[in-house]
This record gives structure tokens, sequence and C-alpha cells, in this order.
């Protein structure tokens, strides 16, 4: 495989938003000229509305001259995302969008892609080693073309979180985050159940038996996890224990392979308030490498390796693990690691 361009602005501290709007609408116009992409009429922008409680995930205010160019050319666009599996403000639609707007996602439409309770997905067929068929939030499938917005960071199982965690994990429906990160089906602690069978409503297989000891019937679930967002008393549960650090970052790029299946994706990475875990984490943390800046790429395999090379260079030793997802991406065909860096 060719290497790939990636484009970098550098930006000394996350605190001069006016000078990241900028520099992102930069570097998108850079990506659309050098790279002869045509763009859609319509294309939305895949972002992290941020877990409550989490506050240094790359708030709506950076967007503004990205949004400002689409707004030039008449593209339309909103804030696209997907239901969390566990539980949170961010589990179903209609909580998970109050979220965004209470952290000022409003200048957009906040769309989520899976729906309510992640029950609106499409099958995206590959030819990987964990999955044939990958269940991507339907309103992600049907798009032709994101702009993907990544909070550069660390993560607990990926080591680290860029363009690929964000296509593979970003734009999967729950039964899809499920697939990715346990044993593709949920699990129940019946000692705090109520027996309210709202589960069982909300069941699309009719795999959840409500009796004297609830149980989920294994040969009829299909791990769609609806169950974990309609519980109101939270028995049902992801085993994380369960999940291979490896395995994990292998079905997320496989995941990431049907997110960007037959898109013409742009994909701008934020190496700024870079925190040890996950915007997923809901607390506060406080960044343990200085800012580095903004990188843009058509390939989400090399923007995500320019971000980790610039980081262990300006902190001088390698700052997060996770690095074998770059040998696995370039054998399935996601992208590749060898780029050329250009400064704008």
């Amino acid at each position: 495989m060719d290497s790939a361009k990636v484009f970098f602005k550098s930006v000394k501290s996350y605190s001069q938003t006016e000078e990241i709007s900028r520099g992102a609408r930069q570097l998108l116009e850079k990506v659309v000229a050098e790279e002869n992409i045509k763009l859609s009429k319509r294309i939305p922008l895949k972002v992290h509305f941020g877990e409550k409680g989490n506050t240094t995930f790359i708030g709506p205010e950076n967007f503004e001259g990205i949004i400002d160019y689409l707004d030039e050319r008449k593209i339309d666009s909103c804030f696209i995302e997907t239901n969390v599996l566990y539980v949170s403000p961010r589990t179903t639609g209609k909580s998970h969008m109050a979220l965004a707007k209470e952290h000022g996602f409003t200048r957009l439409p906040a769309v989520i892609a899976d729906g309510e309770t992640g029950e609106d997905y499409a099958e995206v067929e590959i030819d990987a080693n964990h999955f044939g068929k990958c269940r991507i939030g339907r309103l992600i499938a049907e798009e032709k073309q994101l702009i993907v917005l990544s909070h550069f960071k660390g993560h607990m199982l990926a080591g680290f979180g860029g363009a690929i965690k964000q296509l593979g994990m970003g734009c999967a429906a729950r039964g899809g985050k499920l697939d990715q990160h346990a044993n593709a089906q949920p699990a129940i602690n019946p000692e705090d159940c109520k027996k309210c069978m709202t589960c069982v409503s909300h069941c699309p297989r009719k795999a959840i038996e409500v009796s004297n000891i609830p149980k989920i019937d294994r040969k009829k679930c299909i791990g769609c996890a609806a169950c974990i967002a309609a519980c109101p008393q939270e028995v049902f549960y992801v085993d994380w224990a369960s999940t291979s650090p490896v395995s994990f970052r292998q079905k997320l790029a496989e995941y990431a392979l049907a997110a960007q299946k037959g898109k013409s994706n742009i994909y701008i990475n934020y190496a700024l308030n870079i925190t040890k875990d996950c915007d997923c984490d809901g607390r506060a943390q406080k960044p343990i490498a200085r800012d580095i800046g903004i990188f843009a790429s058509t390939d989400p395999v090399a923007v995500d390796a320019a971000c980790c090379d610039a980081l262990n260079k300006k902190e001088g030793k390698q700052v997060f693990g996770g690095f074998d997802i770059f040998d696995y991406a370039e054998e399935i065909g996601l992208g590749t690691t060898e780029y050329e860096l250009s400064e704008i």
C-alpha cells in the first residue's frame, strides 16, 4: 500500500479555541484540495458528545470553522453519534441528545444513528477474521461521506483512541459494541431484578425469561443489548473482564473497516487535552501530556499513527500502548502506517 498524506496544524494550547477552529478548517480545505475529494451534498460530523461529568472531551466550539466551511458550500450536516453499551445518560437516544445539548452541541441537529435503544442498525458485510457482518448504526451506514472528528487520548483496552476507535466503536450500534467488548451477549444479575418485565417487552427475540430466577436464553439472544438500555434496575451488564485486549483491538479494527466501507471520509484528530482515559469516563480528568495540535487525512490508520509518533516524540517516551492494532489494521486493508506529514 502506498503511503498516505497526513496534514498537521500545530496548536500550543487547547485554550486557543479560535486558533483550533480556524486550524481545523484550514486542514479540511487542504485535504479536500490535495486529495481531490468530491464533497457530498450531506456530510455528518461524527463526534463524541462527552460523558456526563467528563470535562476534557473536545467541545463543539472547536468545530465552528468546519461547520462554517460546510455552510458556505450549502452542504447539509449534523452531529452524529451512537448510544453506549454501559448505563449512563448516553444509553438511550432521548437522554443522549439531552446531554449533547447540555454540552453545547446545538449549532447542528444532534442525531443518534442507532435509534432510541440501539436497535436500529445495518449489517455491513466484511471478510475478516472475527466478523463477517458488523452492526453499524443505520443512519451512519446509509451515509456516503463523514467528517470524523476524533479526540486523541488514552483508552483502557485500546491503548489509545483516535480515528480507528471513533470509527469502530463510535459508529457501532449497541449490539456491535457488545460484539467487540465481550462474548457478544449481555449478562444478568438476577438478585437485583424487580420483575417489572420491561426487558421482556424490549427484547426483539423474546430471549429473556422472568420467572423464579430471571435468565437469558443464550440460544435466542442476538446480543443487541437492548435490555441494558431498557432495564430500570440496571441488572444487565457487560462482563468487561472477559475481554482480551488484543482480541478487542482486532475486533475494533474490523468494525472500523465496516464503518468506513464505501465512504469517502475525512479524518481530523485533535491531539489536545490528552488524557489517560477515554471521554466515556464520567469524571474530570487532567491532561497527561502537552498539547500538540490537529492532524487530518483520508486514512484513519495514518492519522492515528501520526498522532502516536508526534506524542512519543514530544514526550520523549512511548505514552500509550496498543500499537498492535496498526499491524492488524494494515493486514485487513483499513489503511497504512506509512505516511507523509505536511505542516500547514
